[in-house]
């Protein structure tokens, strides 16, 4: 994920992933992606977010899923282009395979990871997923008994705010007034990415031993973050580049007024609560 893209086995035979991270949206999944992107023992996909299971369970994610696979495989040409190197012939195929034809069936999803050399844990970075209902959860832990999980936490106040900036940026709006802002605070899909209360404790109940990290651990002590990690996914130790870094730091200026600050954190009270009780209130404190 540090490079223009990672090794590949152009005779590799189509696997599962043997872990996902399903940290929040603006949790520091990217980082992570970032970090271990580099690691010799673990492999991930090109484009990073598979968005498969959501696919499968989540309707209205499947719009937008169409535009991730048609835009990533071209952001990653353009990469190259921007780079002066040429797309390799292994990856170029690669891509046009995943993305032409049926896609979304369960030999389409093995497919996407067959690249990855022998020696490297495939893995699935998609944050989506922590948002599966009940019968979603249940079939990805059908499928994947043994997957390694990786959940983000961000303090919810905190998330939703980063979530309505970057959404804002996209979409070139800025809202003129405190009742605008108000409006857009009441957007349930702020909500719905950091219903931790429901969606935290339907992965634990299939994966117990899930890695459950803070947030604000990544800026403070990001090699603590790494160790964890590793010794949870049970690879070696590895030097990384730039581990202090951000990644898609949120360059939007536009910050919500402090009126709107404190409704939304009187809407996240149920989330801040079930936090401290499920986890603690140390660990609460590390989620910014």
């Amino acid at each position: 994920m540090s490079s223009l893209g990672a090794v590949m086995d152009p005779a590799g035979q189509p696997r599962k992933p043997g872990a996902l991270c399903i940290g929040a949206q603006k949790a520091g999944t990217s980082w992570l992606a970032q970090m271990l992107g580099q690691h010799p023992q673990i492999w991930i996909p090109p484009f990073k977010e598979v968005q498969y299971f959501n696919h499968l369970f989540i309707p209205e994610h499947r719009k937008w899923i169409g535009w991730h696979y048609r835009q990533k495989p071209q952001e990653i040409r353009d990469r190259h282009a921007k780079r002066g190197i040429p797309v390799p012939p292994e990856l170029e195929t690669y891509l046009q395979a995943l993305t032409r034809g049926k896609m979304f069936h369960n030999q389409w999803y093995k497919r996407v990871f067959a690249p990855a050399p022998g020696v490297a844990m495939p893995m699935d970075f998609t944050p989506e997923y922590s948002t599966l209902p009940d019968e979603g959860v249940d079939y990805v832990a059908n499928f994947l008994p043994r997957a390694k999980v990786i959940y983000l936490i961000r303090h919810p106040v905190d998330r939703a705010v980063s979530q309505l900036r970057m959404n804002l940026a996209r979409e070139g709006r800025r809202p003129a007034t405190l009742a605008d802002w108000m409006a857009e605070i009441e957007n349930p899909v702020l909500h719905d990415r950091g219903d931790y209360a429901s969606y935290l404790p339907r992965w634990q109940a299939r994966y117990p031993d899930m890695l459950v990290l803070p947030f604000g651990r990544v800026s403070r002590d990001p090699q603590a973050v790494m160790d964890a990690v590793e010794a949870y996914l049970g690879i070696g130790p590895y030097l990384y580049a730039h581990i202090t870094d951000k990644v898609f730091a949120n360059r939007n200026p536009v910050q919500p007024p402090a009126q709107a600050v404190a409704a939304l954190t009187d809407r996240m009270a149920p989330q801040l609560a079930f936090l401290e009780a499920h986890l603690g209130a140390d660990f609460l404190a590390e989620t910014r």
